[in-house]
Order: structure tokens, then sequence, then C-alpha cells
């Protein structure tokens, strides 16, 4: 599972990079575009952790979190215009990640002993909710509400790994059938500009 991790911290920058520019979008502060990239970075996780009482939380435990969100803040600080020419990158950064977060969030609620409903909830917790306290924070309307299908696809692949796992599919081959599929579903998504029907 060393490459999940190495996916994880990884994801984790790039989630505080997003954070930080949409800070910056907004005309804050140092302070402000670090905490709305921190917010970003870690509030998925923090949610999960504290929902579950899972304490400490898990960037608490391991400090190399904390590095590489400072990394991040400084990469958007001081390269905020070059990142953003990388949009197209950091959208497949950003895939990747959402498909580790819910794998991860998934397996760490399953091993506390939830109900696998409640499991597939924490998945897509851990995956886009640091996405949302940062548009609250930045006073938007969280994406995963307006536009994109991109909570949905966290959701569809933790049921499909419940179901896997019910089937007693071995783990790591679950996992990689889980992130991939989620990964295929949100490109697939943004491509061909899928979306919910509105409610009006």
């Amino acid at each position: 599972m060393t490459i999940l991790y190495f996916i994880d911290i990884l994801g984790t920058m790039v989630f505080a990079i997003s954070g930080a520019l949409a800070g910056r979008d907004k005309k804050l502060d140092f302070f402000g575009i670090a905490a709305v990239g921190l917010i970003t970075a870690i509030g998925g996780g923090t949610v999960r952790d504290v929902l579950l009482g899972s304490t400490p939380v898990g960037w608490m435990e391991d400090l190399i979190y904390l590095t590489m969100i400072g990394s991040g803040i400084i990469i958007s600080l001081l390269f905020g215009k070059a990142v953003l020419k990388l949009r197209r990158t950091f959208f497949m950064f950003d895939t990747v990640g959402i498909a580790v977060f819910t794998v991860l969030g998934l397996q760490k609620a399953l091993n506390l002993g939830v109900h696998p409903v409640i499991a597939i909830m924490m998945g897509m917790v851990s995956a886009v909710f640091g996405g949302v306290l940062r548009d609250i924070v930045c006073n938007e309307i969280p994406l995963i509400f307006r536009k994109e299908i991109y909570a949905l696809t966290c959701l569809c692949g933790g049921i499909l790994y419940v179901i896997l796992d019910r089937l007693s599919v071995e783990q790591i081959i679950n996992t990689i059938i889980t992130v991939s599929f989620i990964m295929i579903f949100r490109v697939m998504a943004v491509k061909f500009k899928w979306k919910l029907p509105d409610i009006s």
C-alpha cells in the first residue's frame, strides 16, 4: 500500500495548492491563503475522523502531511500563474486524489466496524469535503452542488468497493479496480459534460 500512501500525500499537496489558489483569487492575505490551503487539504479527512471518533485525526500523527501542505501553499504563492497553466495536469492529480481518498476513507471506516453504507459516505466525505469547506470559506456555492458530477463518482466507487469486498475480492485488487473506476468515471463526466438534471 506504499504507493497509495505516496498518492495520498501528493494529493494532499495538490488540494492545498487548489485551496491556496482559491484564496489568491479572493485577494486574501498570506494568512488567509494559507488557511484556505490547509482547510482544503485536510478538511475531508478531519471531518471523517471526527465523525468516526478516530482521534487524533490522521494528519496529526504524520507530519509529512503538514510538510506537503506547506510546500503546496508556497508553490501557489511563488508560482501561482505557472501552476494555472498546468490546469489539465492538476485536474488529473485531483482526479487520482479523490479516487484514492475515497478508498482510503472507506477502508478506514470499514476497519473501525461501521456499517458499509456509512463507510461509503465516509469515503465520499474524505474526498470532497475539503473542497466544500474551501468554497464555503471563499463565499462560493460548493462546486459539488452546482456543476460537475464529482461526489457521485466517489459514491459509486464506494458502492463498487463494498460489493467487491462482499464478494471476497482481494483488497489490493479491489483498490485498483475502484480507484480506476472513479478516475475513468470522473474523466468521462468532464469530457462529455455529464450533469445531474436541474430541479427548478
